[in-house]
C-alpha cells in the first residue's frame, strides 16, 4: 500500500487536477454564457453562440460534481467546513446555475423577443456569478476563513456571513476569475463561429487578457504586501491521523511567497498565467483560434496553480483559530479510504479522458447562422 504521506499529496493533486479541469471546460462554458448578451446582436447570432457550448456543457458540468464528490471523500473535514462557510456564496452560485440549463433549453419555445431576451440575461447570470463567486471564494481563502472547531466535539464553528466574504481582495479575486474566463469563453467561441461573431470574440479575448493581466498582477501585489500567509510552526509526523487542533501555526504578512522561494519552479505557474494571456492577445490578434484557446487553457491552470502553490499545505486557513486550520495533512480521510479511491481514479480516469476526447472530436467545427436557419429542430 503506498505510504499515507504521499497518498496525502497525491490527492491533493487529484483535486487540484478536479478543479483545473472544471475551470478548463466548464469555465468556458461560463465564459460564453457572460458574453451572450453582449457578443450576439440578434437573435440568430444568440442561437449560434448558445449552439456552440449545447453539446458539452453538461457533461463539463460533471467536472464540479466530481471536485465536490472528490472532496467529500478524500477530505470530509473540508468538505463540512466549505459547507459551512460557504453556504450562502455556493446556495448563490446553485440558484444561478439553475438558469443555465432553463435558459438554453426554453428560450426558444416562444417566439417572443421579450422572452427570448429574458433567458439570455438568464444565461449571463448563470455564467457571470459562478464565476465572481469562486474567484471570491479563492480570495477568502488566501486571506482566512472564520472559523474553528470545538475541542470537545471537533464540530464547526463559523462566525462569518456572505457580506464579509465580499472584502475588497475577496472581489478583486472575484474580478481575477470573472475576466479569466471571458477570455477562456471569447477563445472558444473563435474556434466555434465565424464571421462577425468570431471578430466579436477576437476583440473580446483581447480586451479580457489585457484584464486577466492586470488584475492578476495587483492580485499578486496585494498577496505580497498585505495579506498574511499561514505556516505550519510544528505538528505531528505527516504520515499519521491527527486532529487539526494538534498543530500550532503562525501567520506573517508575505509568508504565501514562501513556496516559490523554497521551490522556484513553482514560479512556472504564475509565469504561465501571464504568458498564457499574453499569448491570447497575441494568437486573437492574428486569427489562430486553436492556440489562443490552448493559450488561454495555459493562463487558466496557471492562476489556478498559483494560488494552490501559494497556499500548500494548506487548504482552508482559519482567521479565527490558526490551529484549527486544515490542511493537506490533518483534514483527509483513512489511508485505506484515500488508497482504494487512489486505484479508483487511476481506473476511471483515462475512461473519462477518452470518452471527453471522442465528444469534442464529434462535435468539431463551427456553427453558423446558415446552419441555426436550417436546423429548426434544434430546441435552443
Amino acid at each position: 500500500m503506498i505510504d499515507y504521506e504521499v497518498l496525502k499529496v497525491i490527492w491533493w493533486l487529484l483535486v487540484g487536477a478536479l478543479l483545473v479541469g472544471f475551470a478548463l471546460t466548464d469555465g468556458f462554458d461560463l465564459g460564453v454564457g457572460t458574453l451572450l448578451p453582449f457578443l450576439g446582436r440578434n437573435d440568430e447570432e444568440r442561437r449560434v453562440i448558445i449552439n456552440s457550448i449545447g453539446p458539452v456543457w453538461e457533461g463539463n458540468q460533471v467536472w464540479l460534481v466530481t471536485a465536490g464528490a472528490g472532496t467529500f471523500a478524500a477530505w470530509p473535514l473540508v468538505y463540512a467546513t466549505a459547507f459551512s462557510g460557504f453556504y450562502a456564496a455556493l446556495l448563490l452560485v446553485l440558484f444561478a446555475l439553475f438558469f443555465r440549463p432553463a435558459g438554453i433549453t426554453y428560450r426558444s419555445k416562444v417566439d417572443d423577443p421579450r422572452w427570448r431576451a429574458a433567458w439570455d440575461w438568464g444565461v449571463f447570470i448563470a455564467g457571470a456569478v459562478p464565476a465572481v463567486v469562486f474567484g471570491v471564494a479563492f480570495g477568502n481563502l488566501l486571506q482566512g476563513v472564520p472559523f474553528r472547531f470545538d475541542p470537545a466535539t471537533m464540530s464547526v464553528i463559523y462566525s462569518g456571513s456572505l457580506w464579509r466574504l465580499l472584502n475588497p481582495f475577496g472581489l478583486l479575486s472575484g474580478i481575477v476569475s470573472l475576466v479569466m474566463l471571458v477570455m477562456h469563453g471569447a477563445t472558444f467561441l473563435q474556434i466555434r463561429t465565424d464571421g462577425v461573431l468570431e471578430q466579436r470574440a477576437r476583440q473580446a479575448a483581447r480586451w479580457a487578457a489585457i484584464a486577466l493581466i492586470v488584475t492578476f498582477a495587483l492580485a499578486g501585489i496585494w498577496v505580497a504586501y498585505g495579506v498574511p500567509g499561514y505556516r505550519i510552526v510544528t505538528m505531528p509526523p505527516a504520515s499519521s491521523a491527527f486532529a487539526p487542533i494538534a498543530k500550532t501555526v503562525e501567520s506573517a504578512t508575505g509568508i504565501w511567497l514562501a513556496n516559490f522561494l523554497a521551490h522556484p519552479w513553482m514560479a512556472l505557474a504564475p509565469i504561465a498565467g501571464f504568458a498564457g494571456a499574453a499569448a491570447v492577445i497575441a494568437f486573437s490578434g492574428r486569427g489562430r483560434s486553436v492556440l489562443a484557446f490552448v493559450a488561454s487553457s495555459i493562463a487558466v491552470a496557471g492562476v489556478i496553480l498559483t494560488a494552490g502553490f501559494a497556499m500548500f499545505p494548506f487548504v482552508i486557513p482559519s482567521s479565527s483559530d490558526m490551529r484549527s486550520s486544515l490542511t493537506v495533512w490533518d483534514s483527509v480521510s483513512s489511508h485505506r479510504t484515500l488508497a482504494i479511491m487512489f486505484w479508483v481514479v487511476v481506473i476511471m480516469l483515462p475512461i473519462v479522458l477518452a470518452y471527453t476526447a471522442w465528444v469534442y472530436r464529434v462535435i468539431r467545427g463551427k456553427v453558423t447562422v446558415a446552419q441555426i436557419r436550417e436546423t429548426t429542430h434544434v430546441s435552443y
